[in-house]
């Protein structure tokens, strides 16, 4: 059996939020969503994913942009088993090179095998004879190998959206050589760095699998195939900013008591991301009397609340705000803003807009779309981007103040650097970067070598 989509996107979330209230669908925030909405509504596509409430699956539906909706349904306890346990409790650790320590359940793997499987049966059912299905990162990495066995006739790829750790930290994993025949299911596997793809084939080769250099590589298998493996950095859709509000700039300036530097950051909440090494370096300069009269406005998305780890990590941020207000702020005028929820783009716009430095702090990130989201915000180089070398974003935006979110000296100086220095040069060759090769260039360098496969 098969559907009638030619071109199938999966992913573990569809790319829109159930209001309970209204019980009305809504485009949800996300780097995910925003580089594939644009590639799936010029394909008229299909996208299936879990809608994000458990024992919740509505009929298939379509958006205002004509592409098709197809919900999987997900209990209680596979939210529980495969999402906050095994894809965010396991892998998400392991694959950011243990900044916390993974933990391995059986039954969390269990659960994972299960759903992936589910996934893929999803898929085998709305996918047209010869289609193409894109399959979409770290809690999916069995569907491709299900996809081969369920529907040969499919051209499917793979695309990691976080980093893929070296050999010797993936190895830890008990459910290694299941992972890794799962990703193999695919005619096509890409990251955002050739860092990532080379660990990959580093993997490959130590499990029996050798594969060529890093260029045009591929991994044979045991079926004859030959599965290619490259790096195609992801960007954005230029267009999904919108515009910002008349005026909104300065009317944001004024709320925040209109201070001589303003600095931001933009992040989900979560422990890879960096926030308290940036607010505790925000502190030593204040501290200092090095930054008199700058605010810090941290928007920071709740993410993964249930698992421990994230808790701890909020908690900390918080703790970290509210001491910093206590000793440096005043009565009204706090010297951190902190919003704990997530904003509309054409709010994002705004804040991006307002701030004169952008500070991008993660200990590890498969690409961070937030900084090639400010740059593209100022096109005419006022601004200045404060950038982790360990974003995947460092690779094209160097220009960039550089740190190691690892060093508060670091962070420090790179501030301090950003805050003092003429950036116009540098955010002028960063914004001609971010416009010249932004999502459609990735979607159709990954599509095109998937093409080539056959």
């Amino acid at each position: 059996m098969s559907g009638d989509n030619s071109f199938v996107v999966v992913a573990n979330r569809l790319p829109v939020d159930l209001d309970t209230t209204t019980r009305t669908w809504t485009p949800s925030p996300g780097g995910l969503v925003a580089a594939l909405a644009p590639v799936l509504e010029r394909q008229q596509g299909c996208w299936v994913g879990w809608p994000g409430l458990p024992d919740e699956a509505p009929e298939p539906f379509r958006t205002d942009a004509g592409v098709l909706l197809h919900p999987v349904r997900l209990s209680q306890a596979d939210f529980e088993g495969f999402y906050e346990g095994f894809s965010n409790a396991s892998l998400w650790p392991l694959y950011h090179d243990l900044i916390v320590t993974p933990v391995y359940h059986r039954e969390w793997w269990a659960s994972y095998r299960d759903v992936n499987l589910r996934f893929a049966e999803e898929v085998a059912a709305v996918a047209a004879e010869g289609a193409t299905v894109w399959v979409q990162d770290y809690q999916l990495q069995l569907v491709p190998g299900i996809l081969r066995q369920l529907r040969p006739d499919l051209r499917i790829g793979f695309f990691l959206h976080i980093p893929f750790p070296g050999p010797d930290l993936f190895r830890q994993l008990p459910w290694r050589e299941e992972i890794i025949r799962g990703l193999l299911g695919a005619d096509l596997i890409g990251f955002h760095l050739e860092s990532s793809a080379r660990n990959f084939l580093d993997l490959c080769e130590g499990s029996g699998q050798p594969a060529t250099r890093l260029v045009d590589a591929h991994v044979p298998t045991a079926d004859g195939r030959r599965v290619g493996v490259g790096a195609f950095p992801i960007s954005i859709d230029m267009d999904s900013l919108g515009e910002g509000e008349d005026g909104g700039v300065e009317k944001l300036r004024a709320e925040l008591g209109d201070p001589s530097t303003v600095i931001l950051g933009v992040d989900r909440l979560d422990y890879t991301k960096g926030i308290l090494q940036r607010l505790l370096a925000f502190e030593e300069l204040l501290e200092a009397g090095a930054l008199e009269g700058a605010v810090l406005l941290q928007i920071a998305t709740p993410s993964r609340e249930r698992i421990d780890q994230y808790q701890v990590a909020r908690s900390r941020v918080e703790e970290a705000v509210g001491r910093i207000n206590g000793r440096f702020g005043a009565m009204g005028r706090p010297v951190v803003h902190y919003l704990h929820q997530s904003l509309p783009k054409s709010e994002l716009r705004t804040y991006y807009e307002a701030a004169d430095v952008m500070l991008v702090t993660p200990f590890k990130d498969g690409m961070n779309l937030v900084a090639k989201e400010y740059v593209a915000c100022h096109p005419e180089g006022d601004g200045a981007l404060v950038l982790s070398e360990f974003a995947g974003a460092a690779v094209e935006l160097h220009q960039a103040y550089l740190c190691n979110p690892f060093d508060l000296e670091s962070i420090k100086r790179a501030l301090l650097n950003a805050v003092r220095g003429d950036s116009t040069e540098r955010m002028r060759q960063m914004y001609a970067q971010v416009k010249e090769y932004d999502v459609n260039v990735w979607a159709t360098a990954f599509l095109d070598a998937l093409g080539g496969r056959r």
